[in-house]
């Protein structure tokens, strides 16, 4: 789709075409990049060939929101940090660098690395103050999510610098355990909000086209305690990782992808945007998630 057609799609949201068009450059970055690795998975190993493809479509979009909606992400700076507006644009040039690296698999020892520190770096700087002042179960919800992330992102160093059986293994370990904390969290917020959108548990609740929505959420919540137990424990890390994995994915093709639409439908940027970063964040949470499924064997 020709740029122009595509920012009137968009009604000349900037913020969203940059979003849009990172994220669907990354993902046939992405898919070049897995095309060996899906041809030769079979079975359930197709969706963990697409581990790093998940990871990095999201950091692209990240990334351009940062660099076209600077001055408005720039309020979200602590006051006390000099040169604000910089940094938000140097976080987006760090996620779109990362987005890359990781998509095409070229030096993820360091852009993991690096990733896991800055989302650690945002929940001691931004996040868990938040929600120790606030106390909200969105707030909370928001540092586990950002835990999650950077666990991801360190899994996936861990396993370039040589697995859970080489260099890398404090970091798998590490990474393993925060994804574990995560899913348990959400796990347990599926059941005690059961209409809210799936997987990362925030404020948007699922649409009123879709059936069964508890039965939805009360699976999903199954599904993440469970897995979240496995994780934690380190006992069939591989196959609970690919079977969630796999389950959040579907559901961010089946549901988000949806919800998207009818947000980029939307007249107002604010929609547009909200819609994006809520599928972006629902399908880096099941790309950290299937970074376990890359590096488990045997029965870890």
């Amino acid at each position: 789709m020709p740029p122009t057609i595509l920012a009137a799609f968009f009604e000349f949201s900037r913020t969203a075409v940059s979003m849009s068009g990172a994220g669907l450059a990354l993902l046939v970055i992405g898919l070049l990049a897995a095309k060996n690795d899906i041809a030769k998975a079979r079975g359930p190993n197709k969706i963990v060939a697409l581990t790093n493809l998940c990871f990095a479509i999201p950091l692209a979009a990240f990334g351009a929101e940062h660099l076209s909606g600077g001055k408005i992400l720039m309020n979200a700076v602590p006051p006390y940090m000099p040169w604000r507006l910089f940094w938000v644009y140097f976080v987006g040039f760090a996620l779109i660098a990362a987005s890359l690296s990781i998509a095409t698999k070229i030096q993820v020892r360091w852009s993991g690395l690096l990733f896991g520190i800055m989302m650690f770096l945002f929940v001691a700087m931004l996040h868990l103050p938040r929600a120790v002042a606030s106390g909200d179960r969105i707030s909370w919800t928001i540092v586990f999510r950002e835990m999650s992330f950077g666990g991801g992102g360190w899994v996936l160093a861990g396993i370039a610098r040589g697995g859970s059986h080489g260099p890398g293994r404090s970091l798998i370990t590490v990474g393993r355990v925060l994804i574990a904390i995560a899913a348990l969290f959400f796990g347990v917020q599926h059941f005690l909000h059961p209409l809210g959108l799936p997987g990362v548990p925030l404020e948007k609740q699922m649409p009123t086209w879709i059936h069964a929505r508890a039965f939805i959420d009360y699976l999903t919540g199954t599904f993440l305690i469970v897995a979240g137990v496995f994780f934690l424990l380190a006992r069939k890390t591989r196959i609970a990782a690919t079977y969630l994995g796999a389950w959040i994915v579907l559901v961010v093709a089946v549901i988000y992808g949806p919800v998207l639409i009818g947000a980029l439908a939307d007249p107002t940027t604010a929609a547009k945007v909200e819609g994006l970063n809520y599928f972006a964040d629902t399908l880096l949470f099941g790309g950290a998630i299937l970074s376990l499924a890359r590096t488990m064997t045997g029965s870890e």
